[in-house]
């Protein structure tokens, strides 16, 4: 079976895809309730700062393997961060 050819911008998400602005939120909140900052946060999960910031505000596509260290610093089920993404 040839699956036919989709051009680049086919498959381009927006920056501001509704599914990474919801991740962005529950990590956010979630973040806050642990009386973490960016920094704090980015420093348990062993990430960058700017990078949790981007994540925060929708503007990364962050990886499965980011997402889990976040959860993990937060001490949270995975599906907390993902809560409400349809």
């Amino acid at each position: 079976m040839v699956l036919p050819f989709l051009p680049v911008f086919a498959l381009r998400v927006p920056s501001s895809a509704k599914h990474r602005r919801i991740l962005g939120e529950n990590i956010r909140v979630i973040r806050k309730k642990a009386g973490f900052s960016q920094e704090k946060l980015a420093e348990k999960a062993e990430l960058n700062s700017a990078y949790v910031s981007d994540v925060e505000r929708g503007e990364e596509n962050i990886s499965v393997d980011a997402l889990v260290r976040i959860a993990q610093a937060l001490k949270v089920e995975l599906a907390d961060l993902v809560r409400g993404i349809r």
